[in-house]
């Protein structure tokens, strides 16, 4: 008598959360298989190898994962260290991979997910089916495979959001690729060191990248090589409370110190910032230099080159024919869209949340890690860790295990919510407290500096 061969639970990624679920997997006893679009482990990663992360190696290192690297003989580097991202990979992320095995597949990119022999329509004995994965091969080859679930943990790396203020490219802003780029430049590269010295660098975004971006064009500019170096910091609010982050307040210091080290570049002369303004075109001007013009008629004076770094958003494209439940706002699972809202939540405390706020409709599968995050931002590694060790729990029946969830992250120092928009009750920029008070989640911001809005107005 032939029994049926044992499926895999299908991981798409192997970041930092894919090859955690597949630990997680291999611990409970079932079979990952780690499907990676890259060449390498940590593909998106490795992009970023030179930026530092504000995490501490002990909190980027999975429970699980170290268990089974433990077998290698593999030396857990100081956990109180603080790696870049190149670090990350080299230290942690390959030598997982390597331990995994035959289980990570790389050159893999999944082009499709869906129950077989049904598309999203039909209803008929649909949790009986096993999901079925497309996949496509570096080589050009096609394959089709078979998973008792699917885990994807892809991240949202390959889709960066654009500069325009409404969500949509800006009008120009394609045809100006040759001067934007959307990720933190590694100004270590004597090419991109080149682009940016002693030129005029526009910085588009509120977030740790773009604090990394300011504090490394204010170091250029402090350099022998980068005399003259300006950055321009294009914030489509104003400056309140929450802009530079909660600064000592804030209980990953790294974190803190990256908001820190945007205000001293303000501060200091090396960055202007340009508040209230939404991006809505880029145009050239007459010596090829970007002029950008914003939605209330204000322009920029020209810029060489300009680093939009605005966040990312999921690729739910090879995910059309399962059931899946998501917010309309942040494209991220019903459930645990309310616990990350950045209109409401800027504090680095999210509820405890593991399988059942990761579910859907599709019972089998579930969007884990950056993407589970959708277009909403602060996202750490440890979340991601405890997401897979409840998803892979309840994958093999120990509900009690999937539901013991518990997730305590390091506050922000900043209360309130991001102030997505300007308003009465968070505009701060002229005296310096907080709208949302002292009396919130997280204790009082650095002081603010006083900067006005500036750029001047077409006429």
């Amino acid at each position: 008598m032939s029994t049926a061969p044992v499926l895999p639970v299908i991981v798409i990624g192997a970041g930092p959360v894919g090859l955690a679920a597949a630990a997680h997997l291999t611990e409970r006893g079932l079979t990952p298989l780690v499907l990676e679009a890259g060449s390498t482990a940590g593909a998106a990663v490795r992009a970023w190898a030179h930026v530092r992360l504000f995490s501490s190696w002990g909190e980027v290192v999975d429970p699980a994962a170290e268990k089974i690297l433990a077998q290698t003989g593999w030396t857990r580097p100081d956990a109180a260290g603080y790696p870049t991202g190149g670090d990350w990979v080299e230290h942690y992320l390959r030598p997982l991979a390597d331990a995994l095995r035959d289980r990570v597949r790389y050159g893999a990119r999944v082009t499709g997910v869906s129950k077989a022999g049904r598309d999203r329509v039909v209803d008929a004995d649909r949790d009986a089916q096993p999901f079925v994965v497309h996949v496509e091969h570096s080589d050009g080859r096609e394959e089709r495979l078979l998973a008792t679930a699917v885990i994807d943990a892809s991240g949202t790396w390959a889709l960066p959001s654009p500069a325009g203020g409404s969500g949509l490219p800006a009008l120009g802003e394609r045809a100006a690729a040759d001067r934007v780029t959307y990720r933190v430049p590694d100004f270590s590269d004597p090419a991109v060191r080149a682009r940016h010295a002693g030129r005029r660098t526009a910085v588009i975004g509120a977030g740790a990248s773009a604090f990394t971006a300011l504090a490394a064009l204010a170091e250029l500019a402090r350099s022998q090589d980068g005399t003259r170096t300006k950055a321009v910091w294009v914030l489509r609010r104003g400056i309140s409370g929450s802009t530079f982050g909660g600064g000592a307040a804030d209980q990953l210091p790294a974190r803190g110190a990256l908001g820190l080290a945007a205000k001293a570049a303000v501060d200091d002369g090396h960055a202007e910032a340009v508040t209230g303004f939404r991006t809505e075109a880029f145009e050239r001007a007459a010596d090829g230099r970007l002029v950008l013009a914003a939605e209330d008629g204000r322009r920029l004076d020209p810029v060489d080159e300009v680093i939009v770094l605005t966040g990312f958003r999921p690729d739910l494209s090879f995910l059309s024919e399962v059931r899946l439940r998501l917010d309309e706002r942040l494209q991220a699972p019903v459930a645990l869209a309310p616990l990350i809202d950045p209109n409401q939540h800027s504090c680095g405390t999210v509820y405890p949340h593991g399988h059942r706020e990761l579910s859907h409709p599709d019972s089998g599968i579930h969007l884990v890690g950056m993407k589970s995050y959708g277009r909403a931002p602060t996202f750490l590694a440890m979340t991601g860790y405890e997401q897979v060790r409840s998803v892979a729990a309840a994958l093999a029946g120990d509900t009690d295990a999937a539901d013991r969830v518990e997730l305590v992250l390091p506050e922000t120092g900043v209360c309130g919510g991001s102030g997505l928009f300007d308003s009465a009750a968070t505009e701060t920029a002229a005296t310096g407290t907080s709208g949302a008070g002292t009396d919130g989640c997280c204790a009082p911001a650095a002081p603010l500096l006083s900067v006005s809005p500036t750029g001047r107005r077409s006429q």
